[in-house]
């Protein structure tokens, strides 16, 4: 019999790519999901019922433990980028984590995968870093022969960082940006999928990864980028600091006041101590290179999904061709 994979968050941005090549390397995969209606999307990257979406939630052990019960590995790709009702950083990150981890140990689960982030620090002044961190500890202190995989901004087709950025770029000729000096380290969505694989098959020696692409740029850089690729010309507008937290600090208000009627979707106080930050691989620390894997660089990878945002869409290089022809 095939061996089994249990994939937290599997369905979403990067867990999808998890169970797709987990699939492909022929073990039965189960995504684990607060919804599982909404991932029927992933039945089909197996043949009939090697893929399938079951009902978990992170927060409550009985589900946890149900849902690897009788997996060799499990994956945990949860993580939320903004707190909204009960999925708050501390219970998702940190105790969501760490719950995984235990229950695996206690069900004689071989191997764990963990995604956290690049900006994971136990002392950080961003509740979304030190939680990440704290996962990190949740889970080595009862899988320390966990592989704990720690991406940049990670890019891609369902992405919700150049997919965002290019979705402004239709609402006028600016394109305010906060940190727009920070650097960042993006890295391909399948890369870090590859990684985790690695380390489910034992490819990957324990430990943690810092993944970044080959290039690291400064966020008004991509920017720049983004806008070549997406043929549009826009004015980028770096937003001071100090403005972006008064900005940020209402909207965190006005989330408190309607009991969360109005999510903070747009810069959370949290996120923007992160954008002080860089955000890139350490120096000297383990990544694609003692995994083998070679990076797809932004150039190969985001005309295939962002040539929606030009101003014809699939068509804009043909009418660009008839427009010169007619000169």
């Amino acid at each position: 019999m095939s061996k089994m994979v249990t994939i937290y968050g599997g369905s979403g941005f990067v867990g999808r790519y998890v169970a797709r090549r987990m699939a492909n390397e022929g073990w039965r995969v189960r995504v684990a999901v607060r919804r599982p209606n909404e991932a029927m999307f992933v039945k089909p990257y197996g043949v009939v019922g090697q893929v399938e979406p079951i009902l978990c939630n992170i927060r409550d052990d009985a589900s946890v433990a149900a849902a690897m019960h009788g997996a060799d590995a499990v994956v945990n790709c949860v993580g939320v980028l903004n707190e909204l009702g009960k999925n708050e950083f501390d219970t998702v990150q940190a105790e969501g984590a760490g719950r995984i981890a235990r229950l695996a140990a206690k069900q004689g689960i071989a191997r764990m995968v963990h995604i956290s982030a690049i900006s994971a620090d136990a002392n950080s002044d961003s509740e979304y870093s030190r939680t990440k961190a704290h996962g990190e500890a949740g889970v080595l202190a009862h899988m320390p022969n966990a592989v704990i995989l720690r991406p940049s901004i990670i890019f891609g087709t369902e992405d919700q960082f150049f997919n965002r950025f290019a979705g402004m770029t239709r609402m006028g000729p600016f394109l305010p940006l906060v940190g727009a000096e920070t650097r960042f380290q993006p890295v391909y969505v399948d890369d870090v999928a590859k990684a985790a694989v690695q380390g489910v098959l034992g490819q990957a020696e324990a430990g943690v990864y810092e993944l970044g692409g080959p290039e690291v740029k400064t966020f008004r850089a991509l920017m720049q980028q983004m806008l070549e690729v997406i043929h549009r010309r826009r004015i980028i507008l770096g937003m001071p600091f100090f403005a972006a937290r008064i900005m940020a600090g209402v909207l965190d208000i006005v989330k408190f006041v309607s009991f969360q009627l109005f999510p903070n979707h747009i810069l959370t106080r949290d996120q923007l101590k992160n954008l002080r930050r860089d955000n890139v691989v350490t120096e000297g620390a383990r990544g694609f290179a003692e995994l083998g894997i070679e990076p797809a660089t932004l150039e190969s990878v985001l005309p295939d999904y962002l040539w929606k945002f030009r101003p014809a869409g699939q068509y804009d290089d043909i009418q660009n061709s008839a427009s010169n022809l007619r000169m």
